[in-house]
């Protein structure tokens, strides 16, 4: 069973409310996430931005990495939206721009197509 949501407020309601309606699911994901994460923003920008996003996303809008997701204003909600819905995008090897369907990409840890010489030669 799924917990519910919890209703945002502050700057993260004002930044949901400037979107299109089509995107307030994929901005309610996103807070829910930041919001309800434990640590500093860095830490949680970590799982929701591959690589370095997150910091550079933090850089470039003159965050420390300590702060709370509860202190963004809401332009930087909507500046962090808009990057998360880019990279979410993007093309990956789980499967939404071609390639396999997600998961471990072999079962024996090598490329496709090849094989582990056996340790007994």
């Amino acid at each position: 069973m799924s917990r519910p949501h919890p209703a945002l407020d502050g700057a993260a309601a004002a930044a949901r409310a400037e979107l299109p309606e089509a995107d307030h699911a994929s901005f309610d994901r996103l807070a829910t996430a930041l919001l309800g994460a434990r640590g500093a923003l860095g830490a949680a920008l970590r799982s929701q931005l591959p690589g370095v996003e997150g910091a550079r996303w933090l850089h470039h809008e003159g965050i420390a990495p300590t702060s709370r997701a509860s202190a963004l204003t809401a332009e930087q909600w909507a500046s962090l939206h808009r990057t998360w819905s880019h990279l979410d995008r993007a093309p990956s090897a789980s499967g939404r721009g071609g390639g396999r369907s997600g998961g471990r990409p072999t079962t024996h840890g090598h490329a496709p197509g090849a094989q582990a010489a056996p340790r007994w030669f």
